[in-house]
């Protein structure tokens, strides 16, 4: 009887709950979210106490809670940069697919034109003379002050950059020979350009000359507000010790302090003398070699001692002594920053224009690399350098500025590139007459 009774009370119990279960349901939310507001009251107090400010000595800390758990869920990989010049230095070492095949030594590339104000390791040297000229009392924002540059394009780009960030203008002159694009760039960028037929720099109108005097006629003319500053990046100290306290290194710390030898050409010397005076007193067996274009004395300098060019020869002279598509670098007379690591370059090797075009489209075809004439010039040397070293060699070189600002000259004369799948290194680097 009684285990009857039992069963009875358990089925009337179960039967009343499910009842309950279907009646309530529709209530769970609302009591659930009057719990958890009941509970955030009793922690409430808990909540403040740890927002409130705490006083440890003379220091105040605020604890945002909130802050700090969106912090840690979306914390970022690395420091966010400030501004345009947060995107200079830094930049990728690659390795050269193939032309470290080509040559089995490794080709690595410092590409220099994922720099974020003008794409080209100028950004360094732009960005250190205008850093060194405000810590001088030279340049102050936002006072109408000018930085005035000679330029065959790669570092008035980056001044201009650099100077509408930091609240100056830019006054460029350049050669009247170089390509267009470059000039259009720097008017994109908020710059007056003035561009002028080639000449000695012995001549007043010589581009480096010119904009040394237009930095002059702004600083005394008491009509014009602000002041000029001349950048002389050829002779400017912050040009070399741009590189010296970055690219250097990056380079080295990128290569775990390993590589046999660094390529590079030199316009100002700025970034060969840099990199040299950094790594060779790290790695006194490493090479420091100079890539060299036509109509440049700096091979011969290196060479024999003597600052001469071929095309100084009686009777071959040319109405313009660097007479080459190649931009950026090649010069004829050396320059403070070349003369600051010259003795640290132990060969120089000569490119001609042909092998410059030859690698600029093979880098295209092969690798998906665009870029200009002087990175170009910078590859055929490394490449020159590997075979005579030897295989299992680790060469690292300048990728200095993209082909899209030589499209008018140089990329122009190199043509449309594509069907060349049996293009060898061999045939780049025999390249020296055109087809």
């Amino acid at each position: 009887m009684s285990t009857a009774r039992t069963t009875l009370y358990v089925g009337i119990a179960f039967t009343i709950g499910v009842v309950l279960t279907l009646g309530l349901k529709d209530l769970y939310p609302d009591l659930e979210q009057r719990f958890r507001r009941a509970r955030g009251r009793k922690a409430r107090p808990r909540a403040l106490s740890e927002a409130t400010l705490l006083r440890e000595g003379d220091q105040i800390f605020l604890h945002d809670n909130a802050r700090s758990n969106r912090t840690s869920l979306f914390a970022p990989a690395a420091p966010i940069p400030c501004g345009i010049e947060g995107t200079i230095g830094n930049t990728p070492l690659i390795l050269i697919r193939s032309l470290s095949e080509a040559t089995g030594c490794e080709i690595l590339g410092k590409a220099e034109f994922v720099n974020g104000a003008g794409q080209s390791p100028k950004d360094r040297v732009a960005l250190a003379i205008i850093d060194a000229a405000e810590k001088d009392g030279l340049l102050t924002p936002h006072a109408g002050d000018k930085v005035y540059e000679g330029t065959v394009g790669s570092t008035g780009i980056s001044l201009a950059a650099i100077c509408r960030a930091r609240g100056y203008t830019a006054h460029i002159c350049m050669p009247d020979d170089q390509a267009r694009e470059k000039s259009d760039l720097l008017l994109c960028l908020g710059a007056e350009v003035e561009r002028v037929r080639p000449a000695p720099i012995a001549d007043p109108n010589h581009f480096v000359n010119l904009a040394r005097r237009r930095a002059l006629m702004h600083s005394q003319d008491e009509k014009v507000r602000g002041r000029g500053l001349f950048a002389n990046q050829f002779e400017n100290e912050a040009n070399w010790r741009a590189h010296f306290e970055a690219t250097g290194p990056e380079i080295f710390a990128q290569c775990g302090g390993y590589l046999d030898a660094f390529v590079s050409g030199a316009g100002t010397g700025g970034t060969i003398s840099g990199v040299a005076l950094y790594l060779k007193p790290r790695l006194p067996r490493m090479k420091v070699v100079l890539a060299d274009p036509p109509g440049s004395g700096l091979y011969n300098k290196i060479k024999y001692g003597v600052m001469y060019s071929d095309k100084e020869k009686e009777g071959t002279r040319r109405r313009h002594q660097v007479d080459t598509i190649i931009e950026g670098i090649g010069i004829n007379r050396v320059t403070a920053n070349f003369e600051a690591g010259r003795e640290l370059i132990d060969d120089a090797i000569k490119v001609t224009d042909e092998q410059a075009i030859a690698m600029a489209r093979w880098l295209v075809e092969k690798d998906g690399i665009f870029v200009g004439s002087s990175s170009a010039v910078n590859c055929v040397a490394a490449c020159k350098l590997a075979l005579r070293m030897g295989k299992d060699r680790r060469i690292v070189t300048v990728l200095c500025d993209p082909g899209s600002r030589h499209l008018s000259k140089f990329w122009k004369e190199a043509g449309a590139v594509g069907g060349a799948d049996d293009l060898t290194l061999d045939d780049v680097l025999n390249a020296d007459s055109k087809t």
